[in-house]
């Protein structure tokens, strides 16, 4: 660290990775849950003897740099308590902790790098259920019962759907979805030995079915109930979870979606059933050039439509299945295709973009996919949705680890093939006086001076909540009176209508 990068930091503001106290002598013991914090959500910066005015709205005048008496003591003391039974793990290096002159002074900076999968939760005072925090944009906050179990699961090494659920066997299997997978496995491996056997231990084989040595029980693990279990049994054991489907592309007038599957008793609603009806249809206005193989035979995929495979598979290999209230939503739009799934990442963004490394969440489910040609190994699934973007102009796919709804998305841009109709739209609009709330007013207006203006930067200025923040875009970008123009780090807002006309 350096006194050019620490300005430049403060300069920002105190964020999801930046926290700054007060110390002189002493190391204040509020450190203790920001370093848990830190350590639990994507890392961050703590400045020891850097003082924040909370009432000060101009963020260059915020905080003061007033510098420690002791820095020695002060991080002798901090690793001898980071090595005692205060915390679960010192997760630190030296280097991680150390001195940095600024105006005159000298200040304590500890980089807390996010903690690996398999370390967490890091937690204090022994406690896992009381001593776990997380950070978001006002500061550290205690982990839920279900965050803390979230952390838990995903910690092991295995994985979480080879465990066995009690109770479920075959007679819980949908025989057709069975039946429809053997049929696509025989076809992607016609000699394989797996093709000859019964479905119970064609389902063994798969990881789909097991038995505890132990105890002598046995029944379908979690990948085979949602892979090919029948809805009904799904519903009765998961009940927290969904699969949920919207097209939202095309629409007239005011229809909120023209195609949507859900929970409607019309099919099975099982993990297989849900990929094999949504991939075709989230595919379906993706372009095809025209491309023969050699024999004349017309080869209608590209690298889009196998990266918006991966895309599809890569949300259900990595979704938690077990999330409180867990959605695992793939939403058409005209100009985005979005893939969510409940569950953070386990692995740091800057990891999953490099590739070379893949650590699922349900590895018997991606194996079970992998092995009907769906799925790539290693880590390298991502960054072919990379390299098959760069091959367009339709702009930067974006991952975003939503910590406040404890959630991925992947937001893959796609051509613009309903633009008549959307242009037709925005004219109706800006001619037309729209009625909003009194947070989307505010909101409307902010951006009409500062279309540059953050997420962050709208619930600072607001003082509400930036899951609030974003429920009300969403609400005008659906109303048409905002939309952005963009990806999210380089992109703007874009005002669709004359103020005056806002009710």
């Amino acid at each position: 660290m350096d006194e050019k990068i620490i300005k430049e930091a403060l300069l920002k503001g105190e964020r999801v990775t930046l926290e700054c106290k007060r110390a002189k002598a002493e190391v204040p013991k509020s450190v203790w849950a920001t370093y848990s914090a830190f350590a639990n959500t994507i890392g961050g910066l703590i400045l020891l003897g850097v003082d924040e005015d909370l009432q000060e709205k101009d963020v260059s005048k915020r905080f003061q740099i007033i510098g420690v008496d002791e820095p020695s003591k002060i991080i002798t003391d901090f690793w001898n308590t980071l090595n005692s039974d205060k915390v679960n793990e010192n997760i630190l290096l030296d280097s991680d902790v150390e001195v940095v002159n600024m105006d005159g002074v000298q200040i304590v900076c500890i980089h807390v790098p996010q903690a690996d999968w398999r370390a967490k939760p890091i937690f204090l005072n022994g406690n896992v259920y009381k001593g776990t925090y997380r950070r978001n944009n006002e500061g550290d906050y205690h982990c839920t019962e279900a965050q803390v179990k979230a952390m838990i699961r995903d910690s092991n090494a295995d994985g979480n759907d080879s465990i066995l659920i009690e109770y479920y066997g075959m007679d819980d299997i949908d025989p057709d979805s069975l039946r429809q997978y053997r049929t696509e496995f025989r076809q992607e491996n016609s000699t394989h030995v797996w093709n000859q056997v019964d479905d119970k231990t064609f389902l063994r084989n798969l990881g789909g079915y097991t038995e505890d040595r132990q105890t002598g029980k046995e029944g379908l693990t979690l990948a085979g109930l949602m892979m090919f279990g029948k809805g009904l049994a799904i519903r009765d054991r998961f009940s927290n979870f969904r699969m949920d489907y919207l097209d939202m592309s095309h629409l007239v007038g005011d229809e909120r979606y023209h195609d949507r599957l859900t929970y409607d008793g019309l099919w099975e609603n099982n993990l297989y059933q849900f990929f094999r009806i949504v991939s075709p249809k989230v595919q379906f206005d993706l372009p095809r050039p025209f491309k023969l193989e050699k024999g004349g035979k017309r080869n209608d995929d590209t690298p889009q439509h196998e990266a918006v495979r991966e895309a599809f598979t890569n949300a259900i290999i990595h979704c938690d299945l077990m999330a409180d209230a867990g959605i695992l939503r793939i939403e058409k739009h005209d100009d985005r295709l979005c893939f969510r799934n409940p569950g953070l990442l386990k692995l740091p963004v800057e990891a999953i973009y490099r590739g070379g490394n893949s650590k699922a969440r349900n590895p018997k489910i991606q194996n079970m996919l992998r092995m009907i040609g769906f799925g790539e190994n290693v880590g390298s699934g991502f960054p072919k949705i990379i390299a098959a973007w760069k091959e367009t102009n339709w702009g930067e796919p974006q991952l975003l680890n939503k910590l406040d709804v404890d959630e991925v998305e992947l937001v893959l841009p796609v051509p613009n093939t309903n633009s008549s109709a959307k242009n037709a739209t925005v004219n109706a609009t800006v001619n037309a006086t729209v009625k909003l709330n009194k947070t989307q007013k505010k909101i409307l207006y902010l951006l009409h001076d500062n279309k540059n203006a953050t997420y962050d930067e709208i619930a600072k200025q607001l003082d509400i909540e930036r899951t609030t923040v974003w429920r009300n875009i969403d609400a005008m970008k659906k109303k048409a009176v905002l939309r952005r123009m963009g990806g999210d780090k380089s992109g703007y807002w874009e005002v669709l209508l004359d103020i005056k006309n806002v009710d």
